[in-house]
């Protein structure tokens, strides 16, 4: 298969976006980002100072004034013309993400299908929105009265370090169909990601200000969200940064749509197809190098298949390819980030000390050539229990733990206990109808999966995730409609 060549081997300086400007950063906190597949720079970010965020603002407040001047029709034309945008520039895009990500190709290009997707609708919404105002014609004599639903204005994006183009797509195509402005401020770990998405909607000549892009941080976030202007918050990301952004906007009363960690799992059960499920299997573990929102690492097999699983399973895994993502015939690259790798490395090391046992040891399976890169091997554990706490922590790399079970019952009691304060995706691979809808409804999870790998909604299905996985008012995708818009209402007396 074809090595496929990077779009540059260096971006230079990164710059911000405002009031559809390319604006040079006057911040002196400038830092560099690396392709992990290398560990080689490939470009420097700067931290948005203060008046650089509150410039972002102020466009964004220009842009939504602006934007809602403007008809519908031709606001929904500018989406139909972003979805084809994208698709124009859905190579480079794809070979960017691999680059400064380090997914595989394939891997990227679901992703950036997983962008169009949004838009597509988010296209939809923008023509339904419409026909969820209400009028009742003579309520009382004389009296009529409408429900009106409009947008509630700018809104700040901060989008994760392992989806940043699809959880981008997630909040921008539908706030724009709302009628809403945006500040993106993306994660440190892929911020070329973040410029390539806005210099192909930079095509579409938008009104300036509606879509601004900022490099920030925490600190930076914070400070735009307590901006007056600023309405509220999308966000996916971990939890901890989900809690902070939701006391700020409870203590404001903005709106959020906030998506943290969780902790998910796969059930095998003795009836299932153990060749197609151990394929299923390296999707749900090793994924986008195990940093996947709805993938897993607790893996629970029932004792009679217990052992025809795990060897399947780690002979599939044993046979997948390592290495730079842009050589199309690699399965599995590297984390997004040298932090990342080292935090995988030090699950390793902990599941060990509790008691767990290599099956497959990912840390002996890089190629040599990878050395510098940010490289974990697929890594299978068994002898794992449920006392373990390496069961109830995300793990957030490629891994998986093996975990014998003789009962489903116990199977989700322990599963909705251990996460009681998570509740992700949860998945069963099986034939038997009665043990799949028990699972469904019983499983105190938002995302179900019944033979399939990883959970993932379409687009016009919220990411339904439950407890602390996610805090807010409205989930991402077509849900975060409710994230956007606000209610009127109108009551009229002409007799």
């Amino acid at each position: 298969m074809a090595i496929l060549p990077e779009v540059k081997s260096h971006y230079g300086k990164l710059k911000f976006y405002i009031d559809n400007q390319w604006v040079e950063s006057a911040s002196s906190e400038v830092q560099e980002t690396t392709n992990p597949a290398t560990g080689r720079p490939i470009a420097e970010y700067p931290t948005a100072t203060r008046d650089e965020a509150r410039a972002a603002v102020e466009s964004a407040q220009r842009g939504f004034k602006a934007w809602n001047e403007i008809a519908l029709r031709e606001r929904a034309k500018t989406l139909f013309d972003m979805r084809q945008a994208f698709e124009e520039d859905y190579d480079v895009l794809c070979r960017v993400l691999t680059q400064d990500h380090g997914r595989t190709m394939g891997e990227s290009r679901g992703s950036v299908r997983r962008v169009i997707e949004n838009i597509e609708s988010a296209c939809a919404a923008c023509y339904a929105m419409p026909k969820l105002n209400e009028h009742i014609d003579q309520l009382a004599t004389g009296i009529d009265e409408y429900l009106i639903y409009e947008p509630l204005g700018i809104f700040l994006i901060v989008t994760p370090g392992n989806i940043p183009m699809h959880a981008w797509s997630s909040f921008v195509p539908y706030a724009l169909a709302a009628g809403c402005s945006v500040v993106v401020s993306p994660s440190r770990q892929d911020p070329v990601a973040a410029e390539y998405i806005t210099r192909t909607i930079e095509k579409l000549n938008l009104p300036p200000g509606l879509i601004n892009l900022v490099h920030g941080g925490r600190q930076i976030n914070d400070f735009i969200l307590r901006q007056p202007e600023v309405q509220g918050v999308g966000f996916i990301g971990s939890t901890a940064a989900g809690q902070a952004l939701f006391k700020t906007c409870g203590e404001l009363g903005k709106s959020s749509s906030l998506n943290g960690n969780g902790k998910n799992c796969v059930v095998i059960m003795p009836d299932a197809d153990l060749d197609i499920a151990a394929q299923y299997l390296l999707r749900a573990c090793f994924g986008m190098t195990g940093q996947r929102c709805l993938g897993s690492d607790n893996v629970l097999v029932h004792e009679k298949v217990f052992d025809q699983m795990k060897e399947k399973f780690v002979a599939a895994a044993k046979a997948m390819k390592i290495g730079y993502g842009l050589d199309e015939s690699m399965e599995l690259g590297p984390h997004a980030s040298r932090n990342g790798m080292e935090k995988t490395l030090a699950w390793i090391d902990k599941c060990l000390s509790e008691g767990g046992k290599l099956a497959l040891d990912g840390r002996e399976t890089v190629p040599a050539e990878c050395k510098d890169g940010y490289f974990v091997g697929a890594t299978i554990f068994e002898d794992v229990t449920t006392e373990m706490e390496v069961t109830t922590e995300e793990s957030f790399g490629p891994l998986a733990c093996l975990m014998r079970f003789n009962d489903l019952d116990k199977v989700i009691e322990w599963h909705n206990k251990a996460n009681y304060d998570q509740g992700h995706s949860a998945c069963i691979m099986t034939a038997d109808n009665k043990a799949a809808r028990k699972f469904i409804r019983e499983m105190e999870t938002g995302n179900i999966g019944v033979n399939v790998a990883v959970p993932q909604p379409y687009s016009f299905f919220p990411l339904a995730s439950k407890k602390q996985s996610f805090l807010g008012n409205a989930k991402s995708r077509y849900a975060s409609m409710r994230l956007f818009l606000d209610e009127k209402t109108v009551t009229s007396r002409w007799v």
